[in-house]
């Protein structure tokens, strides 16, 4: 294959412009902050289950605590009406009956007092429980929400950018030839499309080539399209390439 020495320099230019074409859609289609936005995904799941435990668990004590309240209540409306019974009573037997069912609802009372002031330990220790795991999903959510917002810029400007490079390669390529632009194409298919050659080492894959080598681009025709016996690419031949 034949082109001119311009058309061939200008693959230098298409190159560019691919590798920056690539980095952009990396860019766009796996944002940096990916990883790092799924791993919260999963850690706030996680949290939502525990928080889901300790909600229950604190709703439990808070139906406990309410049972002794009504509980407490009720004993307390039984002894105020024992008490008045005593108060009215003319009977001595049914007074001394009264007395010790006044003293058994005392010591119930004070039970269920005592019972009272544990479980309202507990339901405070539950609630600080559930504010703390509440707080550390608020502050993963926050931090979601904040990656996303960056992915999503990220997203954005890659999408430009992408934009404006396709339309510069569309203007850079616009005097290539087609099949040289094929051939580069599908060099870069598989691997390097075309390298500079520069003090005898392709820029391409950084490789020096052979004296042997050399001596055959050296004798090449200007508008021959070389290639690096290394990694393939299109040879680009320069004041620089050291023939």
């Amino acid at each position: 294959m034949n082109a001119s020495p311009e058309h061939q320099r200008i693959l230098l230019d298409v190159a560019d412009l691919d590798r920056r074409l690539q980095q952009a859609e990396r860019q766009r289609t796996a944002p940096a902050q990916g990883a790092r936005i799924n791993e919260l995904a999963k850690e706030r799941q996680e949290q939502l289950r525990e928080l889901t435990a300790l909600t229950g668990a604190r709703d439990d004590i808070r139906t406990e605590l309410t049972r002794l309240e009504s509980d407490v209540k009720v004993t307390e409306q039984r002894r105020t009406r024992d008490a008045d019974r005593l108060a009215s009573s003319t009977n001595p037997k049914d007074a001394q009956a009264l007395e010790h069912e006044l003293a058994s609802l005392a010591r119930r009372i004070s039970d269920l007092e005592d019972a009272e002031l544990d479980v309202m330990g507990r339901l405070e220790d539950a609630e600080a429980a559930v504010a703390t795991q509440q707080a550390l999903i608020d502050t993963t959510t926050a931090e979601g929400q904040q990656l996303t917002a960056e992915a999503k810029a990220q997203i954005a400007a890659a999408t430009t950018e992408i934009e404006h490079l396709t339309r510069d390669r569309d203007a850079v390529t616009a005097d290539v030839p087609a099949d040289l632009l094929a051939e580069y194409t599908r060099r870069a298919s598989r691997g390097i499309g075309v390298g500079l050659l520069r003090r005898g080492t392709c820029e391409g894959c950084r490789m020096m080539l052979s004296g042997t080598h050399l001596n055959e681009v050296r004798q090449a025709a200007p508008d021959a399209v070389v290639s690096c016996p290394e990694c393939g690419a299109i040879l680009v031949r320069t004041d620089e390439s050291g023939l």
